[in-house]
């Protein structure tokens, strides 16, 4: 008899449990997560606009964060002018093998202006470029066209004119007059200055009826100024408020005795005294 004999080959199964090493990632949705950066590239993304040139520069105003579009062309340079006295830290492209990126500079002194010249090798491109100066960083999405190009572009800052213009007016009011809008037949210089004799002493007091006015040297500006202070008939003394006018302080009311203090350990005094109209008036003691 013959016998057949059956041989079960037993082939060992690994099973992967999700988590498990070596088992594979799960499989994102990828566009859902690109999807929100490109919308917020295209929001962020400024175009060139006719009104925007002056002569052959596109002129864009600079706002941080912002995307500025550069349109190249081959055998065409493209001019990007910084700001007048910004210096530049570095410059960085997502593509320096088929673009040619440089920099230099023009003007002299606090006319000096540092330009990117930037050229494509071919049309058809496109590539990003971050610039990095003492100032700010400008984000710029580069194309390349097969002949038309922009020559040059240059910003304007509105916020540093913003910040100009309130330096501006803060100076003016800061050296505007003291005497604007007072009558000179108002005022009353009976006001007698004694005590100890710094630097900041002031010259003189006077009012016009509703303020009191008290004039410094023109040193008050680069020294440390000292605090007034109000003191009553007890002798008491009280922190008033006054503001600065040029070499002026200016009290919203008329007191009869204050002094103006500086110090803590050494503490200079100086008193500034209403004295009844006629009487002498004492210049220091």
């Amino acid at each position: 008899m013959t016998r057949t004999l059956t041989t079960t080959l037993l082939v060992p199964c690994f099973i992967l449990l999700a988590g498990s090493a070596g088992a594979s990632p799960p499989i994102r949705n990828a566009s859902r997560e690109v999807a929100p950066v490109a919308i917020a590239n295209r929001a962020a993304t400024i175009e060139p606009t006719a009104q925007g040139f002056i002569n052959a520069v596109q002129v864009y105003p600079f706002t941080d964060g912002a995307i500025y579009r550069v349109i190249t062309a081959p055998e065409r340079v493209t001019d990007i002018a910084l700001q007048l006295g910004e210096t530049l830290v570095a410059v960085a492209s997502g593509d320096t093998v088929r673009w040619v990126i440089g920099d230099t500079t023009s003007g002299s002194g606090t006319e000096k202006r540092t330009h990117i010249l930037v050229k494509p090798f071919s049309a058809g491109l496109s590539t990003n470029l971050v610039i990095t100066t003492d100032r700010r960083s400008y984000h710029i999405a580069l194309t390349s066209g097969m002949t038309t190009a922009m020559a040059a572009l240059s910003w304007t800052y509105p916020q540093d004119a913003l910040i100009a213009l309130k330096r501006a007016a803060a100076a003016a009011e800061a050296t505007a007059s003291v005497a604007a809008g007072i009558e000179v037949e108002q005022l009353h210089f009976n006001y007698a200055v004694s005590g100890d004799r710094p630097a900041w002493r002031p010259f003189r007091a006077f009012d016009d009826g509703r303020q009191t006015f008290i004039e410094f040297p023109a040193t008050l500006a680069v020294g440390e100024a000292p605090p007034i202070f109000l003191v009553d008939g007890k002798g008491e003394a009280q922190l008033v408020n006054y503001r600065v006018k040029g070499r002026f302080y200016v009290v919203d009311r008329i007191f009869d005795v204050a002094e103006l203090r500086l110090g803590t350990k050494h503490q200079q005094i100086v008193r500034i005294s209403r004295v009844a109209d006629g009487a002498p008036k004492r210049r220091g003691s």
